[in-house]
């Protein structure tokens, strides 16, 4: 009884058209943004999956773009409502542009959606070819979309593996991209349930089951080890988006950031670590004011450590060009700037505007210059930590990008200010990517986020201290050391692309074999 209501409900959504159609598809992507941190409502999976696999069966390549892009849109609208607290924060000189950045960033990431949709049918993949192609395409344009125009792969359908931390270990070996086709494939193949065949959902939870036992093996041999002679000290002021560049609230900023380092347990830290432009004034540079306000914050260095901090930094060319940088800085307790690290991966709209001179946009964050980006990832030294592959702000969400080429880091160390989004969604999906970068590398991550969600997290994704958003405190840890470099970091894109090669040979052989059975 139940195999059948099931049929009829596949029938109904194919049979859709027009605004229904448009609604259910809609729908079905809202409903599949549940998987999402922070919800991480995993079985809305399926109903999101299985779906969309029935509005596409049967469809035309034209029609199942459009299907495809409606589910995109309402699935990152969603999932990114939260873009809308960020342009709160000035809405009188940016708030006009909240439809425009939510639903037309969902129209735009929507597009990715409709191609994997529209590549499906283009295929010919019906029956149960059609959630090993929808796997496949979605694999590629996941890919496709961390990479066109700068690449923003924000809330991959990977991040739903989180769930579980066994569940997650699975981006060892396959990386992020990887495990969202195999995510993509198991919430899809229960589709043939409609079809009266219930082989396909049990190999689905059977792939669940083996995802969850390797990853409960792979966590059974961790152990809570910390590198002797680092003790670590997070501190995390949030300060709210809007007073932080405030002219009259920066130096106050300042000196309660330097209070709240020195409480009570300041004496036992080896480094501390601040946030992304946790000092809203520049600190490098030749000028005696900057050597006064580097004499000031060196207050927050541990005696024998390192203070790691985020700030402005700027500068003029020999021909009064002027430029500026988001950058972290390295301080000794004499204030010396021991290392600086710039950012390299800018947020546009938000960093910079690309194509400025058509484009009637502003930036979100205020100010007439333009960010410029820095080399690219690299090692970075500090003393008396192992050596960092540095990363600010959303640097952090990019699969595969993380650690420059050659000798490999030790950990990573991931400065970021998500005050912007304030009491949302979107600074828990960011440290969602944050968690899977760890598994992927097998490396451990300093956070420090400006309002949180700031932690040390091990080389299995596991956080062994955290401070929640909204906290304002301190976050006294030692660092966990790095594991062995994992198939995904020492292959890359080998496990992917044996992935894509898996699945379109059986999308191919499934359809091969539905159409000689007809």
């Amino acid at each position: 009884m139940g195999i059948l209501d099931l049929g009829s409900v596949a029938e109904a959504l194919g049979r859709l058209s027009g605004r229904r159609r448009a609604a259910a598809a809609i729908g079905l992507g809202v409903v599949g943004a549940g998987i999402l941190p922070p919800l991480y409502m995993f079985p809305l999976g399926f109903v999101a999956f299985v779906g969309l696999v029935w509005m596409l069966e049967g469809s035309r390549v034209r029609s199942a773009f459009w299907i495809g892009w409606l589910f995109g849109l309402g699935h990152f609208a969603v999932g990114l409502y939260w873009i809308a607290n960020a342009l709160m924060i000035e809405w009188w000189r940016v708030g006009w542009l909240i439809p425009f950045a939510v639903l037309g960033l969902g129209a735009v990431l929507g597009v990715f959606v409709g191609a994997a949709a529209a590549c499906v049918r283009a295929a010919k993949l019906s029956g149960l070819a059609a959630p090993f192609g929808l796997a496949l395409f979605w694999m590629l344009a996941e890919i496709a979309r961390g990479h066109v125009l700068t690449g923003f792969p924000w809330n991959l359908v990977a991040t739903a593996w989180l769930a579980n931390d066994a569940l997650a270990q699975s981006a060892a070996l396959f990386g992020a991209y990887g495990l969202s086709g195999i995510g993509v494939l198991v919430f899809a193949l229960p589709a043939a349930l409609a079809r009266g065949s219930w082989q396909p959902a049990a190999a689905s939870v059977a792939m669940l089951a083996l995802a969850w036992g390797a990853g409960v093996y792979r966590l059974a041999q961790s152990d809570d080890a910390v590198l002797p002679d680092i003790r670590l000290r997070i501190v995390q002021p949030n300060v709210p988006q809007a007073l932080k560049w405030d002219p009259e609230a920066r130096e106050r900023n300042l000196e309660e950031l330097i209070a709240l380092t020195r409480s009570d347990g300041f004496a036992a830290a080896t480094h501390v670590i601040w946030s992304e432009t946790a000092t809203a004034f520049p600190i490098w540079g030749d000028t005696p004011s900057l050597a006064a306000r580097r004499a000031q914050v060196a207050a927050a260095v541990p005696s024998g450590g390192m203070l790691v901090t985020g700030a402005p930094r700027f500068a003029r060319d020999a021909d009064g060009t002027f430029y500026a940088w988001n950058s972290l800085h390295a301080m000794a307790p004499d204030g010396t700037l021991s290392a600086t690290f710039d950012k390299f991966h800018l947020v546009p709209f938000g960093e910079y505007v690309p194509l400025r001179e058509w484009l009637p946009f502003e930036r979100i964050v205020p100010g007439g210059v333009d960010f410029s980006a820095g080399p690219g990832p690299q090692l970075l030294a500090i003393s008396g930590l192992p050596v960092a592959s540095p990363l600010i702000c959303y640097e952090i969400i990019f699969p595969g990008n993380v650690v420059p080429e050659g000798p490999r880091p030790n950990m990573l160390l991931n400065l970021t200010n998500d005050s912007w989004f304030g009491q949302s969604s979107g600074p828990h999906q960011h440290f969602a990517a944050t968690r899977l970068r760890a598994v992927e590398e097998g490396l451990p991550v300093i956070r420090a986020a400006g309002g949180g969600i700031s932690a040390v997290i091990d080389g299995y994704g596991r956080p062994v201290a955290k401070l929640g958003l909204g906290v304002r405190g301190v976050l006294d840890a030692g660092l966990p050391p790095a594991l062995s470099a994992t198939p995904y970091a020492r292959a890359r894109s080998v496990p992917i692309v044996a992935l894509a090669a898996i699945f379109g040979a059986l999308a191919g052989w499934l359809r091969r074999r539905n159409v000689a059975t007809r």
